[in-house]
């Protein structure tokens, strides 16, 4: 049996897609080059402040800082867009993402005052808008019906994931081979690079929609009771991503195999993209509350592999599991938010979900560091374990509230597509 036999019913939908959707290759791709920073600030801003200063709790501040100050900025950037459009928005944005960035590194390399290392990379950090909320917001103004927007929110967490597996090591190198500033300048030239090109891409921008009067709806249209349940599960899931990726370099250097924690680590994100693949091709039943709910319960019983992690084989199994669990909940997610609110909140909706992961990120990350300390790497898998079985409970808790649907139809502009692709 060929490999072409094999692959396509599962590529063969994505295909069609691109070919069914003027220009998405194009944004797509812009989108990818644009959010290739999110892995690389993170980890490029503790290589460039700890190669300066020689502390790593200095480094860390700086790196939570800027990733603290873009969850924050980015519903805010996404619910301007909604109302004036991604490319007048986006180009703003993007220069003002420059200009800190590249005054960040010049403050660290300068050795000014650290007080303004915090200040810059909080700008940098509020410099940046949710990139990935506004490609699925592409995605879904062009494509009519349910289940192609399924297949479209599945790629694009596997590009999510791809950026995760090319953007570490990408940074790593350029900090540690060629200087410790190298990383995160790569990062914002990539990211301003990928950002004003997406933004000349105006034949697939979503047309603005109208947005009720009085300031009241435009608060809180975005914020539905849907939202904010997924917002919340998505923040356990966050949580999840944190604390493996701390507690997987603890336990490999316990065992004193540091260099495999990166195998362990691509392995996870590799179940996590095959999958997404999957899982964006399938015709499932159910409404989309139903398998969010299903996808979350199954996210939280995989981690629960993580407790009898005695090994690294161990370890790379029990990883791989939760890893294909991942990018279903996160697809699920995504399109029971898009299908909450009106056209007129889809970007900001979006960006508030990768609000949650974002800061369940932050979170993870410092208690599985407080964990690995205080109990040891291995019994640190409980972070991660019981922060899945949240997101679980709360999935289950919420149904009720998922239910909700916007009160203003979802229909109405979508973009400058849509009558040429008609779902």
């Amino acid at each position: 049996m060929s490999p072409r036999t094999v692959l396509g019913p599962v590529l063969g939908p994505y295909a069609r897609l691109f070919r069914a959707v003027p220009g998405a290759a194009w944004f797509s791709l812009a989108g990818w080059v644009a959010r290739l920073p999110l892995p690389m600030l993170g980890l490029g801003a503790v290589l460039l402040v700890e190669g300066y200063s020689g502390s790593y709790a200095l480094a860390g501040a700086v790196s939570g800082t800027l990733a603290l100050s873009a969850a924050v900025a980015g519903p805010l950037w996404s619910r301007a867009m909604d109302r004036r459009g991604q490319g007048a928005v986006l180009r703003r944005a993007m220069a003002a993402y420059l200009v800190t960035g590249l005054s960040l590194v010049a403050v660290v390399v300068g050795d000014a005052p650290t007080w303004t290392w915090f200040l810059l990379a909080a700008l940098t950090g509020a410099s940046l808008p949710n990139i990935g909320a506004m490609v699925r917001s592409r995605w879904a103004a062009a494509l009519a019906d349910a289940e192609r927007r399924q297949t479209a929110f599945a790629f694009e967490a596997v590009v999510d994931e791809v950026v995760f597996v090319v953007g570490p090591p990408l940074v790593t190198v350029l900090g540690t081979l060629v200087a410790p500033a190298a990383g995160f300048t790569t990062g914002i030239v990539l990211g301003t690079a990928g950002g004003l090109w997406l933004a000349r891409q105006r034949g697939t921008e979503p047309a603005v929609a109208p947005v009720p009067a009085g300031p009241a709806p435009r608060r809180t249209a975005a914020l539905t009771p849907a939202v904010l349940v997924v917002c919340a599960g998505y923040l356990g899931v966050g949580t999840v991503f944190g604390a493996m990726d701390v507690v997987v370099v603890g336990f490999a250097e316990s065992v004193g195999a540091p260099a495999l924690a990166g195998v362990a680590l691509a392995l996870y994100a590799g179940g996590s993209l095959l999958a997404g693949l999957a899982y964006g091709v399938a015709r499932l039943r159910g409404s989309l509350a139903t398998r969010f709910v299903v996808t979350a319960v199954a996210f939280g019983l995989a981690a629960q592999a993580l407790w009898a992690v005695s090994s690294l084989p161990l370890l790379v199994g029990a990883g791989f599991l939760a890893g294909l669990a991942v990018a279903p909940v996160l697809v699920s997610g995504a399109s029971l938010a898009e299908s909450r609110v009106p056209r007129s909140a889809l970007t900001e909706a979006l960006a508030w979900t990768n609000t949650g992961l974002t800061l369940g990120v932050t979170t993870g990350s410092a208690l599985a560091g407080a964990a690995v300390d205080a109990w040891g790497a291995q019994r640190a898998f409980a972070v991660p374990a019981l922060a899945a079985a949240a997101a679980a409970l709360i999935a289950l808790a919420g149904a009720p509230l998922l239910r909700t649907r916007p009160a203003a139809p979802a229909e109405g502009p979508v973009s400058r597509v849509g009558d040429a692709v008609g779902g």
